[in-house]
């Protein structure tokens, strides 16, 4: 897995990797351009509104939400990734932090409509997942959705078999999603989880809080 370093170091050439990977249909990032326009598509049916994109790496997706209009937030752990983004979004506010740690104290009473994560969320250690989830969707505003694009399987029988066919390249530290088992435990956390898988390893996830149940305040 890279660290803040590693990113530093792939900065320059992470866009060029991704789009072979996906123009070959390969492990990791096979759909990667349509993830990205799925969220967006998502994203634009809506008005105008806030967005925070959490690991945004260069800003592929959101410097073309910045161009729409939309107020972006930001947060990665990667000097030269930010560099890179605030060249494409001046204005935005965009923050060095690691998020696996949760938001950092800036935004603790701040609320979005949007929080958006890109192939980043998988770096969140799978024990807190889900209370890392529970607590970043205390930040949405009414009717707000967490999206999720990335590396994600429908079950762990694909998850294996993908893992197999790519093991030489396979990086062992990273643990990815499995819809089947991960949506269960973000209904524990009161929030619905919704699965549209995009290429045999990418997929995203649509997650919005559970409507409170009637006759709660």
């Amino acid at each position: 897995m890279l660290n803040q370093e590693g990113f530093d170091l792939w900065s320059k050439d992470y866009d060029s990797a991704v789009a072979q990977s996906s123009q070959n249909n390969s492990y990791p990032f096979a759909g990667y351009s349509e993830v990205l326009n799925t969220i967006y598509r998502s994203i634009r049916r809506a008005e105008k509104g806030n967005v925070l994109d959490i690991g945004f790496g260069t800003a592929a997706l959101t410097s073309q939400l910045y161009k729409d209009g939309y107020r972006i937030t930001g947060i990665d752990f990667s000097k030269e990734m930010i560099e890179t983004a605030q060249s494409k979004m001046p204005e935005a506010e965009l923050i060095q932090y690691d998020f696996s740690k949760g938001l950092p104290a800036s935004l603790k009473n701040r609320s979005f409509d949007f929080i958006v994560g890109t192939y980043s969320f998988h770096h969140v250690p799978t024990e807190i997942r889900p209370d890392f989830f529970g607590k970043l969707s205390r930040h949405l505003n009414p009717g707000g959705r967490i999206l999720v694009g990335d590396i994600l399987f429908p079950s762990a029988k694909e998850y294996a078999a993908c893992k197999a066919k790519f093991k030489d390249i396979w990086d062992p530290d990273e643990i990815y999603f499995t819809a089947d088992e991960f949506c269960p435990l973000l209904l524990k956390q009161g929030l619905d989880c919704r699965c549209q898988q995009i290429s045999f390893c990418s997929g995203v996830l649509s997650i919005s809080p559970l409507p409170a149940p009637s006759g709660t305040a």
